[in-house]
């Protein structure tokens, strides 16, 4: 029989948030930093007990400055951890003095509860309960053993169909019905974790981004289980997925009709299949399948720090933006500026094999088309909005002068680095904002402006790389005249391919930056 829960999976839109409170605040152990099994560039986190047992996982795909998403009837819509009762004032004063505003102690089916929200506005409740002991107990700094999180106590749903909800969960995962107070169903497991299911009947319907539960998943002791509940599944065409194999366990997901996702988990292989207990959490795995691609990912995955660490603290700009800092960085930085429908990470890895010691400011353009980021908007594929160009360029120079003071950068120094649409807007800004790009890289750019304003672009030095079979690289010489003839140093190549970007425009870039240096 299924043995309760084994872990819950959400999402968060800032990884440092939900770093410094799930291990900072909650004390809970960081046993796993993962590239996404079904998005190897998606960081995923898991959090738990010392050795990440089954029962403490609470896990976290990071959709960094993500969308937000709606907490509604066919989801989960708050998680508890359980922690001794004596403890609640022991929890009451961290909360408060992290800043926190936690509500209660309150009863709750006979227990006290403290509720919270998390950074990203999730609802974590702690419960003290004597009934859920810790498999493997762990103490961090400030949280002594006696008030550790003990492990996970349960998950609320919001259904529309409680009834059938609750059918699904009986025969299907091993839980039985407890009591009922008010509009929630209390169901509890054989080991003492509880699912309440809340009649959301009425409610508003949920939507997926960040800042919800993704799924609850079920423990299934080994493969014979497993196979054994995916069976009854079928049997009953409730359209389970096929199953998985996630390294640290094997899984199947499936949807409850009233729209819940569940995940159903094996115990084996475990947290330390590669691993051993001292180093858990400190290193990144990536799928066994993009092992090759393991720096790429490095670079686009979103960094974070343990609590106590040095980091990054981000200041809020008009621009999503984020950093990635070498393990040496050698002072220089690149501001890296994307194509339509990409987002601030999309040059990162190019500009890393151009200079891995360089420090990378990727940017998000503000404008969007059929709901991407772009710079300014189009009309037609070679005509723009030319007012959003000046008013997007405008505000990119702001951008700019805040990062500067706010991050120390040195904007002499600065390297510009844009692809496509994120050029175009580095072309136009070198006119409408003369001084403030002193180095660029323009790939497959092309002139944006109707009426160029004239500028003095003596102190610039520019490199365009253009496509040989690009149909935005019939424009490279008129650009190149452009800007040399309002004083610019200017050099032109040309690659052998179209208009996506290729390892063969790494060499160019990285000679051209040696002599504009020593110039």
């Amino acid at each position: 029989m299924v043995a309760g829960i084994h872990h819950i999976t959400l999402i968060t839109r800032k990884v440092q948030a939900n770093v410094d409170f799930y291990v900072g605040f909650l004390g809970l152990r960081l046993v796993k930093r993962t590239g996404g099994f079904e998005d190897a560039t998606q960081l995923h986190l898991l959090y738990g007990d010392a050795l990440g047992s089954p029962g403490s996982l609470i896990t976290f795909l990071v959709w960094e400055d993500g969308s937000p998403g709606r907490a509604g009837f066919g989801q989960v819509g708050e998680i508890s951890v359980a922690i001794d009762p004596l403890s609640i004032g022991f929890w009451l004063t961290r909360a408060l003095s992290f800043g926190l505003r936690p509500e209660g102690p309150a009863d709750e089916f006979g227990d006290p509860v403290l509720r919270l929200k998390d950074p990203d506005g999730v609802i974590l409740k702690l419960v003290g309960t004597n009934a859920l002991q810790a498999s493997a107990p762990w103490a961090s700094e400030n949280i002594p053993g006696e008030h550790a999180i003990r492990r996970i106590h349960g998950a609320t749903l919001f259904a529309e169909t409680p009834d059938v909800t609750q059918s699904f969960l009986h025969d299907h995962f091993g839980y039985r019905h407890l009591t009922t107070r008010g509009s929630i169903r209390r169901m509890i497991s054989d080991v003492g974790d509880v699912i309440d299911i809340r009649d959301a009947t009425g409610f508003w319907s949920s939507a997926p981004g960040t800042g919800t539960v993704d799924h609850v998943a079920f423990r299934a002791r080994d493969d014979a289980e497993l196979q054994a509940v995916r069976a009854a599944l079928q049997t009953n065409e409730a359209w389970p997925t096929t199953t998985h194999d996630r390294k640290y366990f094997r899984s199947l997901y499936v949807r409850e009709p009233g729209r819940i996702l569940f995940e159903l988990a094996t115990d084996a292989p475990g947290m330390l299949i590669d691993e051993d207990e001292a180093t858990l959490g400190t290193k990144l795995f990536v799928p066994d399948g993009d092992a090759a691609r393991k720096e790429e990912l490095t670079v686009l995955m979103p960094q974070f720090s343990m609590p106590g660490e040095p980091r990054v603290i981000y200041r809020d700009l008009p621009f999503v933006h984020r950093f990635y800092t070498p393990d040496d960085p050698d002072g220089s930085v690149f501001v890296l500026l994307h194509g339509s429908g990409a987002n601030e990470t999309t040059v990162m890895p190019i500009a890393h094999q151009v200079e891995p010691r360089a420090t990378l400011l990727g940017v998000r353009g503000r404008a969007a088309e059929e709901g991407l980021p772009r710079w300014f908007r189009r009309i037609t594929p070679f005509t723009f909005d030319q007012a959003d160009i000046v008013a997007e360029a405008e505000a990119f120079a702001a951008f700019i002068e805040g990062a500067a003071q706010a991050y120390e950068l040195d904007t002499e120094r600065l390297v510009y680095i844009g692809y496509s649409n994120g050029a175009n807007l580095i072309n136009a800004m070198l006119s409408l904002h003369p001084h403030l790009i002193r180095r660029a890289v323009l790939l497959r750019s092309m002139p944006v402006l109707d009426d160029r304003p004239p500028a003095d672009m003596s102190d610039a030095d520019v490199l365009i790389i253009s496509g040989e079979t690009d149909d935005y690289g019939r424009y490279a010489e008129e650009l190149r005249q452009q800007l040399a003839g309002s004083g610019a140093n200017v050099e032109l190549e040309f690659v052998p391919h179209g208009h996506e970007l290729t390892d063969d425009d790494v060499p160019i870039i990285r000679a051209w930056l040696k002599r504009a240096s020593s110039s």
